[in-house]
């Protein structure tokens, strides 16, 4: 019997093809899935890579509240238009403490993985405030909103207690602190020298130049974060993996 001979035998028994189906996905999945049983961490190590400050995950969530996913992918590529125009491709580790990430799949504005020290904060504010007094062509709606939404940090150890639990690196020091890290990164004159011990190169001033603290700090402290973290100009892939 030839093979296509034999190979006509389970096309004509259902039964059969179903069973010799599940037999080689079966192969697959084994040699797809076990050796990750073996590995501690399947994302590389990045130097510089940290936990949000509690101001900056604040601003996150203030991100993902107002939908900003839906228009802005934090995903740069490697394909060299994309790298031209945005920057360094992402690497998986500056998303590790990301729940949920924000990669995203669709662009009606730019991607923003790194979009951290392009703008000024006042750029950040004038453009949230009113997108279209400075990109006249602009969809995104107005979010000048944020200016007078002041926020206290009264369920920081609550939020990152929670990020914690999944595995964000946040100590029980970083969780007892968090209401004055919060409070301090939005004050230039504040003692600052623990906040940045905990959450290096994190920025510390008043982002949107008003005396009260509002989501629109948050949120800049954010945007201005992203991307920042990774020194690029030192930073060399392993090639072992």
């Amino acid at each position: 019997m030839s093979i296509l001979d034999k190979h006509a035998v389970l096309e004509k028994n259902a039964t059969l093809l179903l069973v010799a189906s599940l037999f080689v996905v079966s192969i697959g999945g084994i040699v797809e899935i076990v050796p990750l049983f073996y590995l501690e961490n399947t994302i590389e190590k990045v130097e510089g890579v940290r936990p949000y400050s509690p101001l900056e995950l604040t601003g996150r969530q203030i991100y993902i509240r107002e939908g900003c996913y839906n228009c802005h992918s934090q995903m740069i590529r490697p394909m060299r238009d994309e790298v031209q125009r945005y920057g360094h491709y992402s690497l998986a580790a500056e998303s590790m403490y990301d729940h949920p990430f924000q990669w995203g799949s669709k662009r009606t504005g730019p991607d923003l993985a790194r979009v951290g020290g392009r703008y000024s904060d006042e750029w950040h504010v004038g453009h949230l405030a009113d997108p279209q007094s400075v990109v006249p062509e602009s969809v995104m709606p107005k979010y000048a909103f944020l200016l007078n939404a002041k926020i206290e940090p009264t369920y920081i150890e609550d939020l990152l207690d929670a990020h914690a639990f999944v595995g964000v690196p946040y100590t029980p020091e970083m969780i007892a602190v968090a209401q004055a890290d919060f409070v301090d990164q939005a004050d230039p004159f504040a003692d600052s020298t623990g906040l940045l011990a905990r959450y290096p190169k994190a920025q510390v001033r008043n982002f949107d130049g008003q005396e009260a603290l509002t989501e629109m700090d948050a949120l800049i402290a954010y945007l201005q974060v992203l991307g920042t973290m990774v020194d690029f100009s030192t930073f060399q892939p392993d090639a072992s993996r």
